[in-house]
């Protein structure tokens, strides 16, 4: 199966401590308002990412779809913030959180034969409340979303081996039931 990653979720520590309300008046394209969200929204066009900065010098990266994407978007942050004079003095330590990618068997499929037969223990299937089948894989430990479509979505894993291994398994015990 083929895996497309979508979104890469990375917290970043700084080591700083950030001064939002000015961050904010010397970038014009940051959003703050403190009211509605404590973090401030920094987005940028290339690589297409969005940066939330907290006063505590912690920024989560969203949108990336690489993890090099990742770590342009929080070099880009640094550059464009030492030239307001808001100094990042260590290099920040990014961490992936979470991978969010989809995949597609290339055929239809029969979400409550396969409730029925893959049983509870793994399976959530609620066509009334959600149109996809919700299957958690405890190793390693990921969420996928299953379509009738034969459309996939993978969510939970840190880095891509770990999103093959998950889809591999999935593909497996489908097959091996007589789904696909």
């Amino acid at each position: 199966m083929d895996v497309c990653v979508q979104n890469i979720v990375a917290s970043v520590v700084t080591g700083e401590t950030f001064d939002l309300d000015y961050i904010s008046s010397k970038l014009e394209e940051a959003e703050y308002s403190p009211k509605k969200f404590p973090g401030l929204i920094y987005k940028l066009k290339e690589p297409k990412t969005a940066l939330l900065v907290f006063t505590s010098g912690k920024l989560v990266c969203t949108g990336a779809k690489t993890v090099p994407m990742v770590h342009k978007a929080v070099d880009k942050v640094r550059k464009r913030f030492k030239e307001i004079g808001v100094e990042i003095k260590q290099d920040p330590e990014i961490k992936v959180q979470n991978i969010v990618a989809t995949s597609d068997l290339k055929k239809e499929i029969n979400l409550t034969s396969i409730a029925i037969t893959l049983g509870l223990e793994n399976v959530e299937y609620e066509p009334e409340q959600f149109p996809g089948l919700v299957y958690r894989v405890r190793e390693p430990k990921a969420v996928a979303l299953l379509f009738t479509t034969g459309k996939i979505v993978c969510t939970g894993t840190k880095n891509k081996e770990d999103i093959k291994i998950v889809l591999g398994k999935i593909e497996a015990e489908l097959s091996n039931a007589g789904f696909i």
